[in-house]
């Protein structure tokens, strides 16, 4: 099943859904072949880059992993099947959000995107997002 490549249809097509719980962003020096325990850390996303390796975690993992970070998140999920090859989604959700002067963080999977705003902007996210729908009705 491809995803939906016309930004018209999806922004009138998702319906962000704010996830459970609080996320951080963490990072470790090294290869990811020196980190045996980070299966047990469950990371929610893992992303290699020339200086480390950066983890978005459950922010009570990190905690009791000890790992420091610099923020707290929630995750917000568009639930809308976007193809990777859609143009204009990250930027529409990126202007809505800067508009109400909340930062993104923004990680694009295989069916949807997941959008990581600071936690104590979580629910003027989502009325923010929710307004494209409305939008459109």
């Amino acid at each position: 099943m491809s995803g939906i490549t016309e930004l018209d249809e999806l922004l009138r097509s998702m319906r962000p859904k704010l996830i459970e719980g609080e996320f951080v962003f963490c990072t470790v020096s090294g290869h990811i072949a020196d980190y045996v325990e980070l299966a047990p850390l469950a990371p929610l996303a893992l992303f290699r880059e020339s200086e480390g390796l950066t983890l978005v975690l459950d922010k009570s993992v990190a905690e009791s992993a000890g790992l420091s970070f610099e923020g707290v998140y929630r995750q917000i999920t568009l639930t809308v099947h976007s193809s990777l090859e859609a143009v204009g989604l990250t930027a529409a959700v990126a202007k809505q959000l800067a508009s109400q002067g909340i930062s993104t963080n923004v990680i694009a999977a295989y069916y949807h995107d997941h959008i990581f705003v600071p936690a104590n902007k979580a629910s003027a996210a989502l009325s923010a997002l929710e307004a494209f729908h409305s939008d459109e009705c």
